[in-house]
């Protein structure tokens, strides 16, 4: 299993083991604090965060007393943590517990499913994917293969058809062999489809229907090599349904790390999961910690 820091090997030499290189040795000036948000906007921060966090350091090591760059490292460290949300626990205590995942073809979304439903079956939870993406043959397909990967049933319906009668279908399969969770792919889908944006709309209106309170859980997946094409989607996705939280796939194979700082800096989002390689047990619940180590190197 590929950990977090693993995984961030690509961002922290590209970038990040910059920023730990400036705040080695020395004492804080006017260079220090632009190389450091030019560094930043670099990481696929972005420019607003980079431009928050760089504020939010100079108020403290004005405040603090803070002089030398080694001593502003942990401040940093502190503020980087600090801009990702850790969420409240999973809202899976449910008989029948319903995920909605989301995103764009590419994203790593069907890959990211067959992960999550192997990762909870590892937890001792019984579970079946609904193979709602329904307008493309080969979407239901690879999470069918998926499905054989990791033991897990899969529940389709025809090309073209009524990804919500898939949706519903899934749903009543699960209740009837008491299996008490069922996750839902959708159709990747992007900002520009407007009909498939409703679609998705119809999906959680059936789901709720059929299910209290359901969908529990919304994840967006995210490809990690987005950078901040990645917030862009996030904002796009946040006008039709409610996420509730970020799979982050293919981090292993990013430079641009960075924009989770962004997405949590900007829209409060949690990252909940993330993709660390190629092996289905390269996958994990986030850990801010790990995360902000993986970027900087060990503190």
């Amino acid at each position: 299993m590929k950990s977090i820091f693993e995984s961030l090997r690509k961002t922290r030499n590209a970038v990040f083991g910059q920023i730990a290189q400036l705040l080695g040795a020395g004492d804080i000036d006017n260079d220090t604090w632009e190389d450091l948000e030019a560094l930043l906007i670099q990481g696929d921060v972005g420019v607003e965060t980079s431009l928050a966090l760089i504020e939010r350091l100079r108020q403290r090591a004005s405040a603090e007393g803070i002089y030398r760059t080694a001593d502003l490292q942990k401040v940093l460290r502190e503020e980087l943590r600090a801009l990702l949300p850790e969420g409240e626990p999973l809202n899976l205590d449910w008989p029948l517990a319903v995920l909605l995942i989301v995103g764009v073809n590419g994203s790593g979304k069907t890959t990211s499913i067959g992960k999550l439903a192997a990762y909870f079956k590892r937890q001792g939870r019984k579970v079946v994917l609904a193979a709602a993406d329904t307008f493309r043959a080969a979407a239901m397909d690879q999470l069918a293969v998926w499905g054989q990967r990791v033991d897990t049933p899969v529940i389709t319906g025809p090309e073209g058809g009524d990804p919500s009668s898939v949706a519903y279908d899934a749903i009543q399969y699960a209740e009837a062999r008491k299996a008490d969770m069922v996750i839902v792919d959708t159709a990747g889908r992007l900002h520009t489809h407007h009909n498939l944006m409703a679609e998705l709309e119809k999906i959680q209106r059936v789901i709720a229907k059929r299910v209290a309170w359901a969908p529990h859980e919304t994840f967006l997946v995210l490809d990690a090599n987005t950078g901040q094409n990645g917030l862009i989607q996030a904002q796009q996705f946040l006008n039709a349904v409610k996420v509730s939280g970020i799979i982050l796939a293919k981090l292993d194979g990013s430079a641009k790390g960075g924009m989770v700082l962004s997405i949590g800096h900007q829209l409060g989002l949690p990252v909940r999961f993330v993709g660390t390689g190629e092996h289905v047990e390269d996958f994990m619940p986030f850990d801010r910690e790990a995360f902000v180590q993986g970027l900087l190197g060990q503190p």
